[in-house]
Protein backbone atom coordinates (compact mmCIF):
# COMPACT_ATOMS: atom_id res chain seq x y z
CA UNK A 1 0.00 0.00 0.00
CA UNK A 2 1.37 3.61 -1.16
CA UNK A 3 2.52 5.25 2.09
CA UNK A 4 0.32 8.30 2.04
CA UNK A 5 -2.59 6.38 1.79
CA UNK A 6 -1.65 4.61 5.01
CA UNK A 7 -1.02 7.95 6.72
CA UNK A 8 -4.69 8.51 5.45
CA UNK A 9 -5.72 5.71 6.88
CA UNK A 10 -4.42 5.99 9.96
CA UNK A 11 -5.80 9.59 10.30
CA UNK A 12 -9.23 7.90 9.63
CA UNK A 13 -9.08 5.58 12.23
CA UNK A 14 -7.70 8.11 14.70
CA UNK A 15 -10.58 10.40 13.61
CA UNK A 16 -13.15 7.90 14.03
CA UNK A 17 -11.83 6.88 17.19
CA UNK A 18 -11.66 10.43 18.76
CA UNK A 19 -15.30 10.88 17.38
CA UNK A 20 -15.98 8.25 19.20
CA UNK A 21 -15.15 8.91 22.48
CA UNK A 22 -16.28 12.33 22.06
CA UNK A 23 -19.94 10.79 22.05
CA UNK A 24 -20.15 12.22 18.39
CA UNK A 25 -21.83 8.57 17.65
CA UNK A 26 -24.53 8.52 20.74
CA UNK A 27 -27.71 8.20 20.11
CA UNK A 28 -30.57 8.85 22.11
CA UNK A 29 -32.10 4.93 24.12
CA UNK A 30 -35.66 4.87 24.56
CA UNK A 31 -36.96 6.97 27.43
CA UNK A 32 -33.60 8.94 27.38
CA UNK A 33 -34.52 12.97 27.78
CA UNK A 34 -34.38 14.77 24.15
CA UNK A 35 -30.49 14.68 23.22
CA UNK A 36 -29.01 18.21 21.53
CA UNK A 37 -25.40 17.65 20.61
CA UNK A 38 -25.04 21.17 18.94
CA UNK A 39 -23.34 20.99 15.49
CA UNK A 40 -19.61 20.85 16.46
CA UNK A 41 -17.64 17.68 17.70
CA UNK A 42 -16.57 17.64 21.29
CA UNK A 43 -17.43 21.27 21.74
CA UNK A 44 -21.02 20.67 21.48
CA UNK A 45 -23.15 23.84 23.07
CA UNK A 46 -19.90 24.39 25.44
CA UNK A 47 -19.65 28.00 23.49
CA UNK A 48 -23.25 28.87 24.34
CA UNK A 49 -23.40 27.66 27.53
CA UNK A 50 -19.96 29.23 28.67
CA UNK A 51 -21.17 32.36 27.55
CA UNK A 52 -24.33 32.64 28.92
CA UNK A 53 -25.80 29.98 30.97
CA UNK A 54 -29.41 31.79 31.27
CA UNK A 55 -29.90 32.23 27.25
CA UNK A 56 -28.59 28.68 26.45
CA UNK A 57 -31.29 27.32 29.02
CA UNK A 58 -33.64 28.82 28.32
CA UNK A 59 -33.21 28.59 24.34
CA UNK A 60 -32.68 24.32 25.25
CA UNK A 61 -36.06 24.84 27.65
CA UNK A 62 -38.25 26.22 24.38
CA UNK A 63 -36.89 23.91 22.13
CA UNK A 64 -37.00 20.30 24.11
CA UNK A 65 -39.27 21.00 27.40
CA UNK A 66 -38.04 20.50 31.18
CA UNK A 67 -35.85 18.25 30.97
CA UNK A 68 -32.74 17.51 27.89
CA UNK A 69 -29.03 16.21 27.80
CA UNK A 70 -26.71 18.64 25.93
CA UNK A 71 -22.90 17.89 24.52
CA UNK A 72 -21.28 20.50 26.38
CA UNK A 73 -17.00 19.90 26.12
CA UNK A 74 -16.91 16.56 25.81
CA UNK A 75 -19.42 15.94 28.50
CA UNK A 76 -22.86 15.00 28.47
CA UNK A 77 -25.30 16.74 30.99
CA UNK A 78 -28.54 16.88 31.29
CA UNK A 79 -30.58 19.79 32.58
CA UNK A 80 -33.67 19.43 34.83
CA UNK A 81 -35.83 22.66 34.48
CA UNK A 82 -39.07 21.69 36.52
CA UNK A 83 -38.60 23.16 40.10
CA UNK A 84 -41.60 20.72 41.28
CA UNK A 85 -39.15 17.66 40.57
CA UNK A 86 -35.94 18.85 42.32
CA UNK A 87 -36.53 16.24 44.74
CA UNK A 88 -36.02 13.28 42.86
CA UNK A 89 -32.18 14.86 41.96
CA UNK A 90 -31.77 16.14 45.86
CA UNK A 91 -32.77 13.58 47.36
CA UNK A 92 -31.41 10.76 45.72
CA UNK A 93 -28.43 8.77 47.45
CA UNK A 94 -24.82 9.26 46.53
CA UNK A 95 -24.66 5.69 45.67
CA UNK A 96 -26.65 7.04 42.46
CA UNK A 97 -25.80 10.72 42.09
CA UNK A 98 -22.40 11.71 43.71
CA UNK A 99 -21.87 15.47 43.76
CA UNK A 100 -18.48 14.58 45.49
CA UNK A 101 -16.81 13.02 41.90
CA UNK A 102 -17.54 15.96 40.04
CA UNK A 103 -16.52 18.97 43.18
CA UNK A 104 -13.39 16.94 43.16
CA UNK A 105 -12.53 17.80 39.81
CA UNK A 106 -13.20 21.36 39.83
CA UNK A 107 -10.80 21.30 43.17
CA UNK A 108 -8.16 19.54 41.77
CA UNK A 109 -7.77 21.87 39.04
CA UNK A 110 -8.64 25.31 40.31
CA UNK A 111 -6.89 24.79 43.78
CA UNK A 112 -4.64 21.49 43.22
CA UNK A 113 -5.50 20.08 46.09
CA UNK A 114 -6.62 16.47 46.07
CA UNK A 115 -10.00 15.76 47.83
CA UNK A 116 -11.30 12.82 48.64
CA UNK A 117 -14.54 11.00 50.79
CA UNK A 118 -12.24 11.99 54.02
CA UNK A 119 -11.26 15.33 53.36
CA UNK A 120 -14.83 16.09 52.64
CA UNK A 121 -16.25 14.12 55.86
CA UNK A 122 -13.51 16.50 57.41
CA UNK A 123 -15.24 19.63 56.45
CA UNK A 124 -18.96 18.61 57.04
CA UNK A 125 -18.24 17.19 61.04
CA UNK A 126 -16.13 20.13 61.27
CA UNK A 127 -18.43 22.11 59.69
CA UNK A 128 -21.49 21.24 62.15
CA UNK A 129 -20.08 21.66 65.07
CA UNK A 130 -18.32 25.08 64.87
CA UNK A 131 -20.15 26.80 62.32
CA UNK A 132 -23.69 25.91 63.98
CA UNK A 133 -25.23 25.57 67.20
CA UNK A 134 -22.97 27.35 70.16
CA UNK A 135 -19.85 26.99 67.58
CA UNK A 136 -21.84 29.56 65.86
CA UNK A 137 -22.03 31.76 68.77
CA UNK A 138 -18.39 31.98 69.08
CA UNK A 139 -17.75 32.71 65.20
CA UNK A 140 -20.38 35.17 65.08
CA UNK A 141 -18.98 36.94 67.56
CA UNK A 142 -14.88 36.52 66.25
CA UNK A 143 -16.84 37.79 62.68
CA UNK A 144 -18.54 41.06 64.43
CA UNK A 145 -15.18 42.09 66.23
CA UNK A 146 -13.61 41.97 62.60
CA UNK A 147 -16.49 43.66 61.38
CA UNK A 148 -15.89 46.46 64.36
CA UNK A 149 -12.14 46.61 63.85
CA UNK A 150 -12.29 46.86 59.94
CA UNK A 151 -15.41 49.28 59.65
CA UNK A 152 -14.21 51.55 62.44
CA UNK A 153 -10.24 51.66 62.02
CA UNK A 154 -10.33 52.00 58.02
CA UNK A 155 -13.58 53.82 57.27
CA UNK A 156 -14.68 55.36 60.35
CA UNK A 157 -13.70 59.39 60.60
CA UNK A 158 -11.31 60.11 63.16
CA UNK A 159 -13.28 61.71 66.65
CA UNK A 160 -15.62 64.30 66.50
CA UNK A 161 -15.37 64.50 62.29
CA UNK A 162 -18.46 63.55 59.81
CA UNK A 163 -17.09 64.28 56.30
CA UNK A 164 -18.62 62.36 53.49
CA UNK A 165 -16.15 59.73 52.18
CA UNK A 166 -16.71 58.39 49.77
CA UNK A 167 -15.69 54.58 47.43
CA UNK A 168 -17.23 52.49 44.51
CA UNK A 169 -19.75 50.33 46.86
CA UNK A 170 -18.58 46.92 45.57
CA UNK A 171 -15.40 47.41 46.70
CA UNK A 172 -16.26 48.92 49.83
CA UNK A 173 -18.41 45.80 50.64
CA UNK A 174 -16.30 43.25 49.76
CA UNK A 175 -13.52 44.74 50.96
CA UNK A 176 -15.12 45.09 54.48
CA UNK A 177 -16.60 41.60 54.87
CA UNK A 178 -13.61 39.61 53.16
CA UNK A 179 -10.86 41.15 55.67
CA UNK A 180 -13.53 41.21 58.59
CA UNK A 181 -14.17 37.03 57.76
CA UNK A 182 -9.87 36.67 57.50
CA UNK A 183 -9.32 37.66 60.69
CA UNK A 184 -12.23 35.85 62.28
CA UNK A 185 -10.80 32.69 60.77
CA UNK A 186 -7.33 32.43 60.33
CA UNK A 187 -6.48 35.18 63.50
CA UNK A 188 -4.76 38.45 63.92
CA UNK A 189 -0.89 39.39 65.01
CA UNK A 190 -0.30 38.58 68.47
CA UNK A 191 0.51 40.59 71.17
CA UNK A 192 1.16 41.73 74.62
CA UNK A 193 -0.77 44.85 75.04
CA UNK A 194 -0.54 48.42 75.89
CA UNK A 195 1.48 49.98 72.67
CA UNK A 196 1.64 46.74 70.95
CA UNK A 197 -2.05 46.33 70.20
CA UNK A 198 -1.75 49.48 68.06
CA UNK A 199 1.17 48.05 66.35
CA UNK A 200 -0.18 44.48 65.77
CA UNK A 201 -3.84 46.26 64.58
CA UNK A 202 -2.01 47.86 62.27
CA UNK A 203 -0.44 44.92 60.98
CA UNK A 204 -3.27 43.30 60.91
CA UNK A 205 -5.34 45.77 58.54
CA UNK A 206 -2.45 46.11 56.15
CA UNK A 207 -1.56 42.32 55.96
CA UNK A 208 -5.77 41.83 55.52
CA UNK A 209 -5.98 44.59 52.98
CA UNK A 210 -2.95 42.98 50.56
CA UNK A 211 -4.74 39.45 51.31
CA UNK A 212 -7.64 41.00 49.61
CA UNK A 213 -5.62 42.59 46.62
CA UNK A 214 -4.60 39.01 46.00
CA UNK A 215 -7.81 36.97 46.44
CA UNK A 216 -10.02 39.47 43.75
CA UNK A 217 -6.90 38.90 41.20
CA UNK A 218 -7.74 34.98 41.73
CA UNK A 219 -11.52 35.94 41.84
CA UNK A 220 -11.82 37.65 38.71
CA UNK A 221 -9.70 34.98 36.85
CA UNK A 222 -12.11 32.10 38.44
CA UNK A 223 -14.56 31.69 35.98
CA UNK A 224 -12.61 31.50 32.96
CA UNK A 225 -10.09 29.25 34.79
CA UNK A 226 -12.97 27.22 35.43
CA UNK A 227 -13.72 27.20 31.53
CA UNK A 228 -9.96 26.12 30.90
CA UNK A 229 -9.89 29.48 28.78
CA UNK A 230 -7.36 31.44 30.40
CA UNK A 231 -4.33 32.40 28.23
CA UNK A 232 -0.62 32.13 28.86
CA UNK A 233 0.07 35.02 30.91
CA UNK A 234 -3.33 34.48 32.96
CA UNK A 235 -2.13 30.78 33.66
CA UNK A 236 1.06 31.80 35.04
CA UNK A 237 -0.29 34.20 37.33
CA UNK A 238 -2.54 31.85 38.29
CA UNK A 239 0.57 29.99 39.81
CA UNK A 240 1.93 32.81 41.23
CA UNK A 241 -1.20 33.48 43.27
CA UNK A 242 -1.37 29.82 44.02
CA UNK A 243 2.06 30.34 45.65
CA UNK A 244 1.12 33.21 46.96
CA UNK A 245 -2.33 32.01 49.25
CA UNK A 246 0.31 28.30 50.10
CA UNK A 247 2.62 30.42 51.90
CA UNK A 248 0.34 33.03 53.74
CA UNK A 249 -2.38 30.22 54.42
CA UNK A 250 0.67 28.13 55.01
CA UNK A 251 -0.11 25.71 58.55
CA UNK A 252 2.86 26.98 59.81
CA UNK A 253 2.28 31.00 59.19
CA UNK A 254 -1.51 30.05 60.53
CA UNK A 255 -0.44 28.86 63.63
CA UNK A 256 1.64 31.49 64.88
CA UNK A 257 -1.28 33.77 65.00
CA UNK A 258 -3.52 34.12 67.99
CA UNK A 259 -7.71 33.77 68.10
CA UNK A 260 -7.46 31.24 65.53
CA UNK A 261 -11.12 29.50 64.77
CA UNK A 262 -12.09 26.34 66.00
CA UNK A 263 -13.01 25.75 61.73
CA UNK A 264 -9.91 26.54 61.16
CA UNK A 265 -7.82 24.53 63.78
CA UNK A 266 -9.57 21.83 64.12
CA UNK A 267 -9.65 20.80 60.00
CA UNK A 268 -5.84 21.25 60.26
CA UNK A 269 -5.25 19.03 62.79
CA UNK A 270 -7.73 16.71 61.37
CA UNK A 271 -5.88 16.56 57.88
CA UNK A 272 -2.21 16.23 60.07
CA UNK A 273 -3.59 13.20 61.78
CA UNK A 274 -4.67 11.70 59.06
CA UNK A 275 -1.68 12.03 56.90
CA UNK A 276 -2.45 13.89 54.34
CA UNK A 277 0.88 16.15 53.41
CA UNK A 278 1.58 19.67 55.03
CA UNK A 279 1.89 20.97 50.86
CA UNK A 280 -1.43 19.73 50.35
CA UNK A 281 -2.92 21.33 54.00
CA UNK A 282 -1.51 24.40 52.78
CA UNK A 283 -3.75 23.87 49.59
CA UNK A 284 -6.80 23.30 52.00
CA UNK A 285 -6.39 25.90 53.99
CA UNK A 286 -6.80 28.23 50.81
CA UNK A 287 -9.84 26.09 49.78
CA UNK A 288 -11.27 27.16 52.53
CA UNK A 289 -10.90 30.61 52.47
CA UNK A 290 -12.38 30.66 49.21
CA UNK A 291 -15.42 28.62 50.51
CA UNK A 292 -16.04 30.77 53.27
CA UNK A 293 -15.26 34.47 52.12
CA UNK A 294 -16.01 34.05 47.96
CA UNK A 295 -19.47 34.59 48.04
CA UNK A 296 -20.40 37.07 51.67
CA UNK A 297 -18.72 40.45 50.39
CA UNK A 298 -20.88 40.26 46.50
CA UNK A 299 -23.93 39.45 48.80
CA UNK A 300 -23.55 42.14 50.95
CA UNK A 301 -23.50 44.88 47.97
CA UNK A 302 -26.42 43.65 46.72
CA UNK A 303 -28.24 43.75 50.09
CA UNK A 304 -27.02 47.34 50.50
CA UNK A 305 -27.36 48.75 47.21
CA UNK A 306 -31.40 47.04 47.01
CA UNK A 307 -31.79 48.38 50.39
CA UNK A 308 -30.46 52.19 48.76
CA UNK A 309 -32.33 51.93 45.82
CA UNK A 310 -35.56 50.94 47.87
CA UNK A 311 -36.30 54.13 50.99
CA UNK A 312 -39.16 51.83 52.24
CA UNK A 313 -37.12 48.79 52.68
CA UNK A 314 -34.33 51.09 54.14
CA UNK A 315 -36.93 52.33 56.87
CA UNK A 316 -38.34 49.24 58.03
CA UNK A 317 -34.53 46.92 58.47
CA UNK A 318 -33.75 50.60 60.49
CA UNK A 319 -36.26 50.05 62.41
CA UNK A 320 -36.02 46.65 63.04
CA UNK A 321 -32.25 47.37 63.82
CA UNK A 322 -32.52 50.10 66.29
CA UNK A 323 -35.57 48.13 68.17
CA UNK A 324 -33.61 45.01 68.24
CA UNK A 325 -30.94 46.95 70.10
CA UNK A 326 -33.13 48.67 72.47
CA UNK A 327 -34.21 45.68 73.50
CA UNK A 328 -31.09 44.30 74.15
CA UNK A 329 -30.25 46.70 76.86
CA UNK A 330 -28.00 48.79 74.98
CA UNK A 331 -27.80 52.20 74.56
CA UNK A 332 -26.95 53.77 71.42
CA UNK A 333 -23.51 53.03 69.92
CA UNK A 334 -20.45 55.32 70.12
CA UNK A 335 -16.82 54.85 69.62
CA UNK A 336 -16.12 55.00 72.61
CA UNK A 337 -18.97 52.60 73.45
CA UNK A 338 -19.08 50.12 70.57
CA UNK A 339 -21.99 47.98 69.81
CA UNK A 340 -22.01 43.90 70.98
CA UNK A 341 -24.66 42.18 68.29
CA UNK A 342 -24.81 38.67 69.36
CA UNK A 343 -26.54 35.72 67.27
CA UNK A 344 -29.21 36.02 69.09
CA UNK A 345 -29.99 39.43 67.91
CA UNK A 346 -29.71 38.11 64.77
CA UNK A 347 -31.97 35.62 65.26
CA UNK A 348 -35.00 38.55 65.91
CA UNK A 349 -35.07 40.09 62.83
CA UNK A 350 -37.95 38.77 60.61
CA UNK A 351 -37.53 42.00 58.13
CA UNK A 352 -33.70 41.69 58.13
CA UNK A 353 -34.60 37.87 57.47
CA UNK A 354 -36.99 38.65 54.19
CA UNK A 355 -34.62 41.49 53.06
CA UNK A 356 -31.30 39.01 53.16
CA UNK A 357 -33.22 36.05 51.64
CA UNK A 358 -34.65 38.31 48.57
CA UNK A 359 -31.38 39.26 47.84
CA UNK A 360 -30.05 35.70 47.66
CA UNK A 361 -33.17 34.66 45.44
CA UNK A 362 -32.08 37.66 43.20
CA UNK A 363 -28.58 37.63 43.21
CA UNK A 364 -27.28 33.64 43.59
CA UNK A 365 -26.88 31.08 40.36
CA UNK A 366 -25.44 28.12 41.50
CA UNK A 367 -24.92 25.24 39.09
CA UNK A 368 -25.87 21.89 41.38
CA UNK A 369 -24.17 18.99 39.56
CA UNK A 370 -24.53 15.37 40.11
CA UNK A 371 -22.71 12.74 38.74
CA UNK A 372 -24.95 9.68 37.55
CA UNK A 373 -23.33 6.47 38.86
CA UNK A 374 -25.55 4.21 37.36
CA UNK A 375 -28.13 3.43 34.68
CA UNK A 376 -31.53 5.23 36.46
CA UNK A 377 -34.97 6.23 36.31
CA UNK A 378 -36.02 9.43 37.71
CA UNK A 379 -40.37 10.37 38.15
CA UNK A 380 -41.03 14.17 36.73
CA UNK A 381 -43.93 15.94 39.04
CA UNK A 382 -45.84 15.52 35.41
CA UNK A 383 -45.86 11.92 35.31
CA UNK A 384 -43.29 11.11 32.60
CA UNK A 385 -40.12 8.63 33.89
CA UNK A 386 -36.64 9.05 32.26
CA UNK A 387 -34.04 6.98 32.07
CA UNK A 388 -30.19 8.79 32.91
CA UNK A 389 -27.32 7.22 31.71
CA UNK A 390 -24.17 6.08 33.87
CA UNK A 391 -21.54 9.04 33.59
CA UNK A 392 -23.44 11.67 32.31
CA UNK A 393 -23.92 14.64 34.96
CA UNK A 394 -27.22 16.33 35.64
CA UNK A 395 -27.32 19.33 36.64
CA UNK A 396 -29.95 21.78 38.39
CA UNK A 397 -29.89 25.94 38.11
CA UNK A 398 -32.90 27.12 40.61
CA UNK A 399 -31.83 30.76 39.43
CA UNK A 400 -33.75 30.44 36.43
CA UNK A 401 -36.02 27.21 37.16
CA UNK A 402 -37.19 28.65 40.33
CA UNK A 403 -35.85 32.33 41.89
CA UNK A 404 -36.81 34.05 38.45
CA UNK A 405 -40.00 31.62 37.93
CA UNK A 406 -43.12 34.36 37.72
CA UNK A 407 -45.64 31.87 38.67
CA UNK A 408 -43.46 31.11 42.03
CA UNK A 409 -42.29 34.36 42.77
CA UNK A 410 -44.54 37.26 41.36
CA UNK A 411 -42.27 39.93 39.24
CA UNK A 412 -39.22 38.47 39.90
CA UNK A 413 -37.27 40.77 38.79
CA UNK A 414 -38.64 43.49 41.41
CA UNK A 415 -37.38 44.09 44.51
CA UNK A 416 -39.06 42.81 47.69
CA UNK A 417 -37.95 43.11 50.86
CA UNK A 418 -41.32 41.51 52.11
CA UNK A 419 -41.55 39.01 50.18
CA UNK A 420 -40.52 36.24 52.51
CA UNK A 421 -42.42 37.59 55.54
CA UNK A 422 -45.24 35.58 57.05
CA UNK A 423 -48.80 37.58 57.93
CA UNK A 424 -49.00 34.58 60.94
CA UNK A 425 -45.71 33.87 61.66
CA UNK A 426 -45.47 30.30 59.84
CA UNK A 427 -43.17 29.89 56.95
CA UNK A 428 -44.39 31.02 53.67
CA UNK A 429 -45.57 28.88 51.23
CA UNK A 430 -44.70 29.28 46.77
CA UNK A 431 -47.29 27.38 44.36
CA UNK A 432 -46.70 26.17 40.52
CA UNK A 433 -49.17 25.06 38.67
CA UNK A 434 -51.43 24.97 41.90
CA UNK A 435 -48.95 22.78 43.64
CA UNK A 436 -46.87 23.65 46.17
CA UNK A 437 -42.86 24.01 45.89
CA UNK A 438 -40.63 22.81 48.23
CA UNK A 439 -37.36 24.16 46.97
CA UNK A 440 -38.53 27.74 45.61
CA UNK A 441 -35.10 28.82 46.55
CA UNK A 442 -32.12 27.59 46.54
CA UNK A 443 -29.13 30.15 47.06
CA UNK A 444 -26.75 27.20 49.28
CA UNK A 445 -27.93 24.34 47.30
CA UNK A 446 -30.08 21.22 48.75
CA UNK A 447 -29.84 17.83 50.17
CA UNK A 448 -26.44 16.15 50.98
CA UNK A 449 -24.74 18.67 48.79
CA UNK A 450 -26.29 21.49 50.75
CA UNK A 451 -23.89 24.40 52.29
CA UNK A 452 -22.40 23.90 55.33
CA UNK A 453 -21.11 26.97 56.55
CA UNK A 454 -24.68 28.53 55.39
CA UNK A 455 -25.92 29.88 58.64
CA UNK A 456 -22.24 31.28 59.50
CA UNK A 457 -22.31 33.26 56.15
CA UNK A 458 -26.05 34.54 56.73
CA UNK A 459 -24.63 35.92 59.99
CA UNK A 460 -21.51 37.67 58.31
CA UNK A 461 -23.92 39.65 56.09
CA UNK A 462 -26.47 40.94 58.14
CA UNK A 463 -23.76 41.78 60.71
CA UNK A 464 -22.84 43.75 57.72
CA UNK A 465 -26.31 45.31 57.60
CA UNK A 466 -26.60 45.77 61.41
CA UNK A 467 -23.01 47.30 61.52
CA UNK A 468 -23.40 49.52 58.63
CA UNK A 469 -26.96 50.62 59.57
CA UNK A 470 -26.24 51.45 62.87
CA UNK A 471 -22.56 53.25 62.43
CA UNK A 472 -22.59 55.17 59.07
CA UNK A 473 -25.31 57.10 57.20
CA UNK A 474 -25.29 55.75 53.74
CA UNK A 475 -26.10 57.17 50.12
CA UNK A 476 -26.05 56.51 46.14
CA UNK A 477 -23.68 59.48 44.67
CA UNK A 478 -26.19 59.55 42.24
CA UNK A 479 -30.00 58.23 43.31
CA UNK A 480 -31.71 58.20 39.69
CA UNK A 481 -28.50 55.32 39.07
CA UNK A 482 -30.03 51.90 38.32
CA UNK A 483 -28.57 48.91 40.23
CA UNK A 484 -25.81 47.71 37.60
CA UNK A 485 -26.70 44.06 35.77
CA UNK A 486 -25.17 41.16 36.49
CA UNK A 487 -21.91 39.84 35.11
CA UNK A 488 -23.18 36.82 32.99
CA UNK A 489 -19.48 34.89 33.25
CA UNK A 490 -20.32 34.37 37.07
CA UNK A 491 -23.56 32.46 36.38
CA UNK A 492 -23.43 29.12 38.13
CA UNK A 493 -20.41 29.99 40.81
CA UNK A 494 -23.13 31.11 43.35
CA UNK A 495 -23.43 34.91 44.48
CA UNK A 496 -23.14 36.85 41.32
CA UNK A 497 -21.17 40.06 41.18
CA UNK A 498 -21.90 43.05 38.97
CA UNK A 499 -20.92 44.19 35.57
CA UNK A 500 -19.18 47.26 37.08
CA UNK A 501 -19.15 49.18 40.53
CA UNK A 502 -21.61 51.50 41.45
CA UNK A 503 -20.66 54.75 43.27
CA UNK A 504 -21.74 55.53 47.02
CA UNK A 505 -20.85 57.49 49.81
CA UNK A 506 -20.74 57.26 53.49
CA UNK A 507 -19.83 58.82 56.93
CA UNK A 508 -19.57 58.42 60.28
CA UNK A 509 -22.83 59.16 62.91
CA UNK A 510 -21.15 59.30 65.74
Amino acid sequence: MPFWETVLGALVVALLGGLYLSGFFRKRRPKEPPLDKGLIPWLGHALHFRNDNVDFLQTMQKKHGDIFTSLIAGQYFTFLMDPLSFGAIVKEARAKLDFISFASQLVLKVFKFESSEMTHKIIDTSSTKNLKGDGLVVMTQAMMDGLQMVLLHCHGSSKGEKSWKQDGLFHFCYNTVFRAGYLALYGNEPTQGGKEEEKARQQDLNHTEEVYVEFRKYDKLFPRFSYSLLTLAERIQVKKLWNYFWDVLSMKNVYQKDNISRWISDQGQQLAESGVPEHMQDRFMFLLLWAAQGNTGPASFWLLVYLMKNPKAMEEVKKEIEEVVQNSGQEAASKEKLLNVTKEMLSQTPILDSTVEETLRMATAPMLIRLVMEDMDIKLSNGRSYMLRKGDKIGLFPYLSAHMDPEIHHEPHVFKYDRFLSQNGNKKEFYKNGEKVKYFTMPWGAGTSICPGRFFATNEIKLFAFLILTYFDVELINQEEEVPPINKTRYGFGVMQPSWDIQFRYRYRF
